[in-house]
């Protein structure tokens, strides 16, 4: 056993030695102010305090690693199904090794290679809901190869806690500690850099459920999506466009409970046109969503959210609007709804 540990050790012992002395300490906050249309009433707050640790830049050394801890309110994270049970959360907590500069493996909770996720600050992902920013923790390969680039990835949970639920800013999609959570989740992504400017990918994703409802914690249900995304840039001009199919099989002792459908399924349409201008940037982001779960919606919902931001020097300043006629909910099923606010957030780092 001594041997097996030693073994297990030694590479950590090396990464603290030869790092220890390059650690970048860094730190922020932001705050944001809104006004929701419909009600009429506004809110100061959602503020966060954010801290860094990573690496600094040293090509001489294959290991690297990037930690981000959020205090706040608005540090997008559940606490109710988070790992904490409180409004702190590691956002990310890697560590990851350079086999080359063009192959590296990362361990620990990072982003899914699963399409792109939204540039608006705090309107959200919309109608990416569950895809535009999943945080998992597990394994994951990136690779390149001249025009090409895949990354594959594994991940046996979603969060740190064996009962959390949490992806922080993607929360509030995947069931909850009374119902669900995401398990074993399978991922790759594949892209072709035609040129300089242009992009085209695919990602697909597959995952089980394990069930809350019993006690008993078994695995069952599934969850696929799938997604083909272009990325371009036109000097000052950006453009992101996406197709997402996913499908989720509830599990049984949940939706008979609730008397939910069993297979939840729906398609997703997203794009985003920006535009820098000096130290502005001017965007939208636009989705539409289509249910395809028997009794479901049947009409084509969409959100979208125009905003600009200035970058000051040592953060920015947001103003965006969001207007939405349907939401995602935890089961990935599409509600009915009317929202409509504006968002003004100020971000400072140091």
């Amino acid at each position: 056993m001594r041997k097996y540990s030693l073994m297990i050790l030694t590479p950590l012992l090396i990464l603290s030695t030869e790092t220890i002395a390059d650690v970048g300490f860094a730190g922020g906050f932001w705050i944001n102010y809104s006004y929701d249309e419909n009600s009429y009433d506004t809110n100061l707050g959602d503020q966060a305090l954010i801290f860094y640790l990573d690496k600094k830049e040293d090509k001489t050394s294959p290991w690297h690693y990037s930690a981000e801890l959020r205090l706040g309110p608005g540090g997008f994270s559940d606490p109710d199904n988070n790992t904490t049970d409180s409004d702190y959360v590691l956002h990310k907590a890697w560590v990851s090794y350079d086999f080359s500069e063009a192959h590296k493996l990362i361990i620990g909770k990072s982003q899914l290679p699963f399409a792109w996720k939204t540039a608006n600050f705090w309107p959200g992902d919309m109608f990416l809901a569950a895809y535009g920013d999943q945080m998992d923790v597990g394994l994951k390969y990136q690779g390149n190869f001249s025009n090409t680039s895949i990354q594959i990835a594994y991940y046996p949970r979603d969060d740190w806690r064996s009962t959390s639920t949490d992806s922080t800013d993607d929360n509030r999609h995947w069931g909850s500690r009374q119902t669900y959570r995401k398990l074993n989740t399978l991922v790759g992504d594949f892209q072709w850099h035609i040129s300089n400017s242009h992009t085209l990918g695919v990602s697909a994703q597959t995952a089980e459920l394990e069930e809350f409802i019993t006690g008993n914690k078994q695995t069952d249900g599934e969850h696929q999506a799938m997604t083909a995304y272009y990325l371009g840039n036109f000097e000052s001009w950006g453009l992101k466009l996406s197709y997402i199919d996913g499908e989720r099989q509830l599990p049984n002792a949940y939706f008979t409970a609730n008397n939910l459908p069993k297979e939840i399924k729906n398609t997703r349409y997203n794009a985003e046109l920006s535009y820098q201008m000096g130290d502005w940037t001017f965007l939208i982001d636009a989705t539409f969503a289509k249910s395809d779960t028997l009794g479901g919606l049947d009409s084509t919902v969409s959100a979208w959210a125009p905003g600009v931001r200035y970058n000051y020097g040592p953060g920015w300043v947001y103003l965006e609007y969001l207007n939405q006629d349907a939401w995602f909910d935890r089961d990935m099923r599409i509600n009915k709804g009317d929202f409509a606010a504006w968002y003004l957030t100020l971000d400072y780092y140091w």
